[in-house]
């Protein structure tokens, strides 16, 4: 029977996201649905695995009912793909790196096959043999974990996710791998593994080691033979510094992980999925979604029996995704059905939080999360052990060594990266704080829009301290703290990201992590830019003490550019007026400082922009960098390119204002034209970077990048680098 269905009212910003990724389109790239049908599409696919039972449309209604309303979410493979030809709906997968030329190629194929259909990939590279080592089969010598982690990047680059975009990866290597150091130095040249995130596996021994200032072995992953020792310190101190240059290599402390592995009768962690919120064995896959919490809170208080409700919805729902998925390997097939590993997770914390009038980074908000937390994952399990009852337990289960009650499956919890599907929800991504509470957006034509996060847009309605020039100054600001018309409560319950200390990111992470996660959490330690190399120490010493199972910090700012000189040299600055008025060219010092952006054109051509600054961070010239220099077909694209460059930094040198010159870019049309509006679309996401200095660049439509849950995220359009 069909149902009238209200409408659901969604943000201009959801529906942007939704028709640019989510929605099937005709072959003109015509949108085919709306989110009802959408919804209807999912929710009838997922349930049709248990029509058996007899409650089909009750289920399918439910199902719907569930997501319609966004008070959960499945993954974004599973809003894709559910009711298609492709049918893929997990979006974690952990492949095998075996120390044979067949196992290595194997293992590439598979990741391609895995990007094809919108999964992210982990791989451990810890049971190759070492650089140098000897190769008996053929009288030579290893290239080493770092040769081969190329052949995979350059693959994965080859390949998008399910036609829509680059594949994910998660390279690991253990900390007592010869190769260790080579690893953690890898991506200090950030145009080098670019579809990865590298993350070193440590050990309870390397961290005691640590403390203690002692050596530690380095051992041959053939065998376990001692090829050399290190000091500990030494290498911990070099992840700290990278990892405070530019946010990696990040950790793992693969011994907690495997301390709470499930099913440890069929082998041990390895790896984790690109995010690191999903440790899983070899060939085991894991399908996610996130109850949206805040929807559950009624007058200032937790709504826990309609939590209780969706919890037990949400674990039948993911727990369906087994059964209807098309996996795109046997091996992953037969894995994650013997494990039926399901990832329920949260996003909306933060919203929770303020609509609890909770500080984000107080002990409260600490204890009312875990607390919510420990009552999902408690509801899951009471609902995988009566699925269970039903369908019986995962086939894996074994009374003898899983000390745990029969259930339907191996895991249930864990926190991803929420980046677009929180977009469609209008909340907080995972459990991550608001990243900014007033947001400018620049539009066409220099034109300014104020985006304000709809809690404080109320609150401060009500409380009578809304006005425009209040949002202007927050926004100029970036940060709700320190202004008087707002009050003090107001001003720690809106605390945004970058307002709260790394210690309170961290102890939160611990918090969830204790209280009700079975796998991991994605999440982001967020630093400010002049955060020190001890203060990256700290964080990574308190996330283990805490019992964190991985980590990631961000130093704001540390990714967003590559530094090519920061010695700039000081010069005092020539610009002067002439007698007639006019500006003078501006004479620029020997050395400046420079940023470069990678970014695609149109047909998806990289491209390298460098942009030099002055001493103030004002722009002061423009060049295009191009891979394709030599290529004779790309001659007049980069012709067309270095001229624009060379307009716009004599534009600059004459100080002609930065809005002029993206006004007079943006009006550019036509096919070879359309490269100095695509470099005026990037010289506007600059301008709104205000006191963050200049910011990482979308590479499809050219807005802000932030930093969150482990991965890049653009909150215009919902580019989401993992997720």
């Amino acid at each position: 029977m069909t149902r009238s269905i209200p409408r659901q009212q969604l943000t201009d910003t959801a529906e942007t996201v939704l028709e640019r990724r989510y929605y099937l389109k005709d072959e003109q790239g015509k949108p085919l649905e709306n989110w009802e049908s959408l919804c209807r599409r999912v929710a009838n696919a997922v349930a049709s695995v248990d029509r058996e039972l007899g409650d089909f449309d009750d289920l399918g209604d439910r199902f719907f009912n569930l997501i319609y309303y966004l008070d959960f979410l499945p993954n974004s493979p599973c809003l894709m793909n559910a009711g298609t030809n492709l049918g893929q709906l997990s979006a974690c997968f952990v492949l095998p790196v075996e120390d044979s030329m067949d196992g290595i190629f194997s293992s590439i194929r598979n990741g391609a096959l895995v990007h094809k259909t919108g999964g992210g990939t982990g791989y451990s590279f810890s049971r190759l043999r070492p650089k140098n080592s000897a190769v008996q089969s053929t009288q030579g010598v290893a290239s080493g974990p770092l040769s081969f982690a190329a052949v995979f990047d350059i693959a994965t680059e080859t390949i998008k996710q399910g036609g829509k975009r680059r594949g994910a990866n998660m390279g690991v290597l253990r900390v007592d791998h010869p190769d260790i150091l080579e690893f953690i130095s890898a991506k200090e040249d950030q145009t080098r593994f670019t579809n990865f995130n590298f993350s070193v596996a440590i050990t309870d021994r390397f961290m005691e080691a640590v403390r203690d200032d002692l050596e530690y072995d380095l051992l041959d992953p053939s065998n376990g033979d001692i090829i050399n020792t290190l000091r500990a310190r030494q290498v911990f101190d070099k992840i700290i510094d990278l990892a405070w240059h530019n946010g990696e290599p990040g950790v793992l402390f693969i011994d907690a992980a495997n301390r709470d592995n499930p099913t440890p009768q069929l082998g041990d962690f390895e790896a984790t999925n690109p995010c690191g919120e999903q440790w899983l064995l070899p060939y085991e896959s894991c399908n996610l979604g996130s109850i949206n919490l805040g929807q559950y809170v009624r007058d200032g208080k937790v709504d826990w029996e309609r939590l209780r409700a969706t919890t037990h919805l949400a674990t039948r729902f993911l727990d369906n995704v087994i059964d209807c998925n098309r996996f795109p390997i046997p091996e992953i097939a037969e894995m994650t059905h013997k494990t039926r590993k399901i990832g329920l997770g949260i996003m909306g914390l933060h919203d929770m939080l303020i609509r609890l009038q909770l500080s984000y980074g107080s002990e409260e908000g600490r204890l009312a999360s875990s607390e919510v937390m420990a009552f999902i994952r408690s509801e899951a399990e009471i609902a995988s052990i009566a699925l269970a009852a039903i369908k019986g337990p995962f086939p894996a289960y074994d009374e003898q060594v899983n000390h745990y009650s029969a259930r339907r499956n191996a895991a249930l919890t864990s926190i991803q990266p929420t980046g677009t599907v929180s977009m469609i929800a209008d909340c907080a991504s995972g459990c991550e704080p608001y990243f900014s509470i007033v947001m400018i957006k620049n539009v066409m034509d220099g034109d300014r829009l104020l985006m304000v996060n709809k809690h404080f847009e109320r609150v401060a309605r009500e409380e009578g301290f809304f006005s425009a020039v209040m949002l202007e100054r927050v926004a100029s600001s970036g940060t709700v703290i320190g202004h008087p018309e707002i009050p003090a409560n107001w001003q720690e319950i809106f605390r945004t990201a970058q307002d709260i200390s790394p210690e309170q990111h961290i102890r939160m992470q611990g918090a969830l992590q204790r209280s009700g996660v079975d796998a991991s959490i994605s999440k982001t330690i967020n630093l400010p830019s002049n955060a020190t190399v001890d203060d990256v120490r700290t964080s990574y010493m308190l996330g283990y003490e805490l019992g964190c199972k991985g980590l990631t910090v961000y130093r704001d700012g540390s990714r967003d550019h590559q530094v090519l000189n920061t010695m700039a040299a000081s010069s005092e600055k020539t610009a002067t007026v002439s007698s007639d008025g006019l500006f003078q060219k501006s004479t620029l010092p020997d050395v400046l400082s420079a940023k470069r952006y990678r970014l695609k054109d149109i047909n998806q051509e990289t491209i390298y922009l460098i942009v030099c600054f002055d001493e103030d961070e004002k722009p002061m010239e423009v060049f295009a960098k191009f891979p394709f220099d030599n290529r004779v077909d790309l001659k007049d694209k980069s012709t067309m390119w270095t001229t624009t460059c060379r307009l716009v930094s004599l534009a600059l040198r004459y100080q002609i204002p930065m809005d002029e010159i993206i006004k007079q870019l943006d009006r550019s049309s036509g096919h070879m034209l359309d490269l100095p509006a695509q470099l005026g679309k990037l010289l506007k996401s600059f301008m709104a970077a205000t006191q963050h200095g200049f910011a990482s660049v979308c590479p499809e439509c050219q807005g802000r990048l932030v930093f969150e849950e482990g991965c890049e995220v653009c909150r215009d359009c919902g580019y989401s680098k993992c997720s």
